[in-house]
């Protein structure tokens, strides 16, 4: 991770340190994570997973992008969903 990585994403901060720190202190930290696909391509790195926390049933869907510079992170964006009722996706989410 790039020390002076940028968050895009509402309420995580920007920076390595912080952005850490954010981390490993927030739900993420001990959650499940069910991966569903990685896509990469020579600058960014996007990731979709099923993020699901005790007490959970469906779970959340997120959706993580990445730029990366020399190997490391250097801006982070992400979509978060819920998972809705299996009869509002008929075909599934993930």
């Amino acid at each position: 991770m790039h020390g002076d990585c940028i968050e895009h994403s509402p309420g995580n901060p920007s920076g390595k340190e912080a952005f850490i720190e954010f981390i490993a202190e927030s739900a993420f930290a001990s959650a499940g994570l069910e991966l569903a696909r990685i896509i990469a391509d020579e600058e960014y790195v996007v990731v979709h997973y099923r993020m699901t926390v005790a007490g959970e049933a469906r779970g959340t869907a997120v959706v993580d992008i990445f730029r990366m510079v020399e190997g490391k992170m250097i801006e982070h964006w992400d979509v978060v969903q819920a998972v809705p009722e299996p009869e509002q996706i008929p075909h599934g989410m993930f």
